[in-house]
């Protein structure tokens, strides 16, 4: 019996271990299983002909020119003017343009913080906006200018902020003067002579049509039709002039464009170097998606806008009533006694297409906001019309979400997105951080006459 017991233990002692090692080699065959499924369904990184033509060409569309130059101004025929935009440039910095003397663009629009303040609310001013301030880089790409589109140019865009009671809070006959006193030379040497401005019987100190101030108004309605024209066009000047110093500034190549050229150099095969993480090509595929992300349907082009106005159904920040946006926008740029078709245009009027065969009226317009370009959204933050989102996290849990509109009908649907996969998109929208081209001493203020 001894004899058959030591058996028995000694065949326990090979048994037990070997179903150990029969149990462990079977999980591991599962895992290799599940493993290769899992690689199989996966999106590839690293692999050849991962991309196929219609992807291809698609990135393509999205990657940035060599230059700015195809940049087409219409309206203002000094827009490549060298002259006029170092003009611009000490405009735009010169405080002396506002009601207090402190008030420049460059308060909200600050030069090293991408043309940016980083507030929900631009305070730069006399007071606080309705609005976030946008940047300016790459602005004049756009055919709209503001959130609401209220402005089709670059230059008349330049000049609301001056004559706005909480931006600057100026009037056009004080710019004028100004003019005279301090920039009269450059002035001249790119729009003409200059009429007498110390005539106070023609041209008061403080005149304007869009004055709220009752002496302002009455002053500019006392003046001629013809010495009104002649304030108005200094002051459409003046926009011309910071339209010719602000256009310098496009989005920089960023780690996107450099993905893209690679890929397209091996015909869709990855790069031989690693530039996109996995989670980056996973935000890509799902951004370019028209069935998960659909990110692209409205953020196209090498801006990734498509320029257009859209309701999101983005709430309006605590304590303020919901938006119009682009409802009343168009209203007004269709009134702008300085848009594309107005005696103050360089245009011809078949070469103002945009205006005159703009959307006026439909429900689709309450509410509805400029789709925002995407270059360097990581850096300009917080986001939306008043900034009601801090991070791009919560952008993304907006879309996803899509939630009922206070004002109108949002266009988003819901998406079928995880929150691996929204961290994937995030992850790919930072590769479009790249900074913008301009020399350094463009975001420097200027020598000042």
């Amino acid at each position: 019996m001894s004899f058959l017991i030591s058996r028995f233990n000694e065949l326990a002692d090979w048994i037990i271990p070997m179903g150990l090692l029969l149990n462990l080699a079977l999980r591991a065959k599962v895992f290799q299983i599940a493993f290769w499924g899992l690689m199989l369904t996966a999106p590839l990184v690293g692999h050849t002909n991962d991309w196929t033509e219609s992807e291809l060409a698609l990135m393509k569309s999205l990657t940035l020119g060599n230059s700015s130059s195809d940049i087409f101004s219409p309206s203002n025929k000094f827009v490549t003017d060298e002259r006029a935009a170092t003009f611009g440039h000490q405009l735009f910095f010169d405080t002396r343009f506002s009601a207090n003397g402190a008030v420049s663009c460059a308060s909200c629009h600050e030069p090293k913080n991408l043309f940016i303040d980083g507030l929900p609310l631009a305070t730069g001013g006399l007071g606080t906006t309705d609005r976030k301030t946008m940047t300016i880089i790459g602005a004049s790409a756009s055919p709209w200018l503001f959130w609401d589109g209220r402005k089709d140019s670059l230059w008349s865009q330049a000049l609301g902020p001056w004559e706005n009671s909480v931006e600057h809070g100026g009037n056009r006959a004080q710019y004028a003067r100004l003019i005279g006193i301090h920039y009269s030379v450059v002035y001249q040497s790119l729009f003409g002579p200059l009429p007498d401005l110390a005539d106070l019987d023609r041209f008061p100190f403080d005149a304007s049509p869009e004055s709220k101030i009752p002496s302002e108004k009455f002053a500019w309605e006392s003046m001629t039709p013809e010495d009104q024209d002649t304030i108005s066009r200094i002051f459409a000047n003046m926009g011309k002039a910071v339209e010719a110093y602000q256009r310098q500034f496009m989005p920089a190549r960023s780690k996107f464009d450099i993905y893209v050229e690679k890929i397209l150099d091996r015909s869709g095969a990855a790069p031989e170097e690693t530039i996109f993480s996995q989670q980056e090509e996973d935000g890509l595929r799902l951004f370019l998606s028209e069935d998960k992300g659909r990110c692209i349907q409205c953020h196209n082009g090498p801006l990734f806008t498509n320029n257009e106005f859209h309701n999101t159904g983005v709430p309006p920040r605590k304590g303020r009533s919901p938006d119009r946006g682009r409802a009343e926008g168009v209203e007004l740029v269709l009134t702008d006694e300085f848009n594309c078709l107005s005696r103050f245009s360089d245009a011809d009027p078949q070469d103002c297409q945009a205006l005159r065969f703009v959307k006026k009226k439909g429900p689709e317009l309450e509410g509805a906001m400029r789709t925002p370009a995407l270059r360097n959204i990581a850096q300009l933050g917080p986001f939306m019309h008043q900034g009601q989102f801090a991070t791009l996290r919560e952008v993304l849990l907006h879309y996803r979400d899509a939630p009922q509109s206070k004002l109108g009908h949002t266009e988003l649907k819901p998406l079928d997105l995880n929150d691996r996969q929204l961290t994937s998109i995030e992850s790919f929208l930072r590769t479009l951080d790249g900074g913008m081209t301009a020399s350094e001493f463009l975001l420097e203020p200027p020598q000042l006459p």
